[in-house]
Order: structure tokens, then sequence, then C-alpha cells
């Protein structure tokens, strides 16, 4: 069965304008076909087609559905956007398949991207969650400068992935089950070594993810998958 993202349907009755389309046109249902709704938020409703009239889809809600966590903690991951968006809407697809709760992309010193439209990102991840059946979907954050953000007072676990030397822990072996979890990934030309600096200084941990050299989108799926494994419930 379809799943069609609702995020407004507790209190609105009715598949937004896109998802509506989707429905009527593409697939061609109608009134008193059986469809299945998500809200984004930790739930699936159960509904039918009431009414159907041009670009708009009315449901009538039969059962609500509750979907238990697949993870603990909030992941949460932050990193530079390439120039080639490509690969980072092929990252939100990748990373929202295998779970994760929030993104936000960063503007850094040497970002080869200084301007990113969250609206695409925003719609391939609506499709990841309906695609790989999940009830949460992720929050995606606009570019946020780099400084402004490490300065936050961010919960929970916090860690940086770079390349300079010194003593960096693999990222599996330090993840504490049950935390929040927030990892920091750099452009392909990396963090300036400032930007180390003031992360260190807000409470980052310098992290590893393995011996081979990784593109931004590589490094950042791991460190998801890394913390989706950390954390299964």
């Amino acid at each position: 069965m379809h799943v069609f993202y609702t995020p407004d349907i507790a209190t609105s009755p009715e598949l937004p304008e896109e998802e509506a389309g989707h429905c009527l046109r593409v697939l061609r249902l109608g009134v008193g076909d059986e469809v299945m709704l998500t809200d984004g938020r930790g739930y699936f409703y159960r509904a039918v087609i009431s009414a159907a009239t041009g670009k708009r889809c009315q449901v009538r809600v039969t059962e609500t559905i509750e979907q238990e966590p697949f993870w603990r903690g909030h992941l949460h991951l932050a990193l530079a956007p390439t120039k080639n968006m490509d690969r980072m809407e092929w990252l939100a697809e990748k990373a929202t398949e295998i779970g994760f709760d929030e993104l936000t992309f960063l503007n850094c010193r040497f970002s080869e991207r200084k301007v990113i439209k969250t609206e695409r990102i925003e719609k391939i991840v609506v499709s990841a969650v309906k695609q790989s059946l999940k009830a949460r979907k992720p929050v995606v954050n606009e570019l946020t400068d780099f400084q402004r953000f490490v300065a936050q007072d961010l919960p929970g676990q916090k860690f940086i992935a770079h390349c300079y030397e010194g003593e960096k822990p693999l990222l599996q072996d330090v993840l504490e089950p049950g935390k929040d979890a927030l990892v920091l990934i750099g452009p392909e030309g990396d963090f300036s070594p400032e930007e180390v600096a003031q992360a260190e200084a807000a409470g980052f941990q310098p992290i590893s993810l393995g011996k081979s050299r990784l593109r931004t989108e590589t490094a950042a799926l791991v460190a998801v998958h890394l913390m989706n494994l950390k954390n299964a419930l």
C-alpha cells in the first residue's frame, strides 16, 4: 500500500496538494479506496478517501497506529554541502533510509557551496521516509555558519571528524548507546585548523571514521550508520 505524507492529518483530514495529485492523477485512486498516511511525527494513519475533487483529496481516518522508535536518542548530522548537489541528495535519501533525526548544513571556511536550497532536500527526505516505511521524518535545517552552530548549547555527545594528526578514537568506540549524538563532517578541503580548535573548545571530541580517506557524503553516511547501529533498539 502506498504511504502519503500528511503532516497536518491530526487537524486537517486532507492530503497536501502534491500528495493529492500523486494519489488521484498518478495512482488513480478514488472515493472508497484505502490509503496509509504518516504525519512524520511517529504515527501512521489508515484512512479511506471520502472526497476527490480536482486537486483535493479528503480522507476519513479509520485507525491511528503509533510506530515504536527504531533507535534511541536524537541522532544529528551536520556537514558542509558539496559542490555537486546530486551527492547531497543521495546522502539525504540514504541517511533517511538508515535512520536519523536531524540534518544541518554548515557554511565552513573551505566550503565548496555557500548556498543551498533545502526544499529539494526536504522532498527527497519525505520520499525516503515513505519508501522505507518510517513514521518519523528527519528535520532538515537551513545552511548555518559553522562558528555560530558550534557555539550553541547543543545537548548530548558531540564529535568532529577531521583529517589532521592527533589522537582520534574510532567513532564506534566512543559512542554511548542511548545518548543524543551529533557528528560534524567537513568539506572536501576539510575543516580549517581554527574551526577544529573552536569545535574542541566547545566540547566536540575529534574522532576517526577509519583509515580510508572518504568523500564528504561517504563520511557522513558512515557516521549516520554508526550512530544508528550503536543506538538500534
